[in-house]
Formats: C-alpha cells, sequence, structure tokens
C-alpha cells in the first residue's frame, strides 16, 4: 500500500512539472512573437534634416512621422520678393505672375515617414506640393494649372520657381542651391530624399536611376551606409533649358 502511494506521489509530481514546463514554453514563444512585431522606433532624425534653412522650417519627430512646417519663404534672390525687399532682383525677361511673395501666404506643413516604405506601389505625384527644399519653400511637379509647365515656363524665375497658382515652388532644377552638383535639393511628400543631378558616392552623374530618379547609394548623409534617395534626372526638360525638380512617380508609398 506505502509503495503504491508512492508510485501516484511521483505521478503527479512528474505530470506537474510537465505541465509548468510546458506553460513556460508557451509564454516564451508569446513574447517572441511580440518582440518580431515590434514597429521600429525612430529616436532622431536623419542628419540630412539639419541641412534645411531653419529660418524657414521646424521639423520634429512624431512618433513614427516627421513633421515640416515651414513658411514657404526661401532664402535666396528672387523677383518674386517684390521691389523694397532685401532679397528682391530684377529679372526683366521673367513673365511674372501678380503674386509676391509675403509671410501670410506661403506656409506648408507636410508629414513624412520617418523611415520610407519602400515595399508598396509607386504613385503619382499630383499637382500642388510634392515636398519641402532645404530653403523652405515647395517643390512641384512638372504640371502648372491645368496643363504642362510649358505653358507657364515663362514666369519661372532664374532658379526654376515663380508663384502661381498658390505658394512660390520651384519646378526646375534650384539653381540657388543646387546647381549641376550632388547637393540636397529636399525632402518628398513619401519621405525620400532629393539630391542634385549629381551623386557623392560617384562623384559624377548616376548611371543607375529608375524611372523616379531614384537609386541606392551612400549619401554625405548617410555616415557610408546605403539608402535610396532621388536624383534631379539630368535631362533637359523641354524647351525650358533647365531640368526637372520631380515628376514622378513617388516610390517610397
Amino acid at each position: 500500500m506505502k509503495n503504491l502511494l508512492k508510485l501516484l506521489g511521483l505521478t503527479v509530481l512528474v505530470f506537474s512539472l510537465n505541465i509548468a514546463c510546458s506553460s513556460d514554453d508557451s509564454t516564451e514563444d508569446s513574447v517572441a512573437g511580440t518582440d518580431d512585431t515590434d514597429d521600429e522606433i525612430v529616436t532622431e532624425l536623419h542628419a540630412a534634416f539639419y541641412a534645411f534653412n531653419t529660418d524657414a522650417t521646424t521639423i520634429y519627430l512624431d512618433g513614427s512621422n516627421v513633421v515640416i512646417e515651414t513658411t514657404g519663404l526661401p532664402d535666396h534672390e528672387t523677383v518674386y520678393w517684390g521691389e523694397g525687399n532685401d532679397l528682391y532682383i530684377e529679372e526683366p525677361t521673367v513673365e511674372i505672375t501678380p503674386s509676391i511673395m509675403s509671410s501670410n501666404n506661403n506656409a506648408v506643413t507636410i508629414t513624412v515617414d520617418a523611415t520610407p516604405n519602400l515595399t508598396g506601389s509607386s504613385v503619382s505625384t499630383t499637382f500642388d506640393t510634392i515636398g519641402i527644399a532645404v530653403s523652405g519653400a515647395s517643390i512641384f511637379n512638372d504640371q502648372e494649372g491645368a496643363g504642362d509647365l510649358d505653358e507657364a515656363a515663362a514666369s519661372l524665375d532664374w532658379t526654376g520657381g515663380h508663384i502661381g497658382p498658390g505658394v512660390y515652388h520651384y519646378h526646375l532644377e534650384p539653381k540657388a542651391f543646387s546647381n549641376d552638383d550632388d547637393n540636397l535639393v529636399g525632402i518628398l511628400l513619401d519621405g525620400v530624399f532629393l539630391y542634385g543631378r549629381q551623386c557623392s558616392s560617384a562623384g559624377t552623374y548616376p548611371t543607375d536611376l529608375d524611372a523616379s530618379g531614384g537609386h541606392t547609394s551612400t549619401t554625405e548623409y548617410t555616415d557610408g551606409e546605403e539608402e535610396y534617395h532621388y536624383h534631379i534626372i539630368n535631362e533637359v526638360y523641354s524647351t525650358t533649358g533647365s531640368y526637372l525638380a520631380f515628376a514622378g512617380p513617388f516610390q517610397g508609398y
């Protein structure tokens, strides 16, 4: 009888240990699964954002996004400042639009992914602001109003920008801060940075650009790490004698 009781006690103990081990394994699997699904937490701004004009832009992290608030007022000369402004210059060949830059008609705020999603489908650009340049002004695509840029090209200033309609914005290579070089031009709505016609990693014009003008390589802001980014494509646009800033499609959605 005593031997039977001992045997029963041993069986209960082994069964209890098996349950405990099974329970522990299940908990570990659950925790591991949770860790695998955690989103990457971005804790600091990309180094390229520190090249933006701080007088015109306020840039900060908001969770997994970057918010860019701008006055839209660039830090370079143009006829569109209007006479009397310190940055006004005469441009007799420019068919200026009626609008002149002021502090109350150029403000723009955009929100972009801190880490662009390059796994989705490409998305066409649309009329209006498609990005913010390092100067603080907007970047537009190759359309103007109801038609192609050709119809309004005569109103573009020396650096490929104008007002009309809406905010001051660039359609072409913004020569005020990127003129046939590898300088940072700005950030687009998909969170991908845009650079000039040349690439710092190649030391010349890149030859491996996709349809959007993008490729993956190091830049002056990635500390040796490769990163997908856009370039202004080195092809003269129509009769403008210059180069489109960006026509799309976006790759970062």
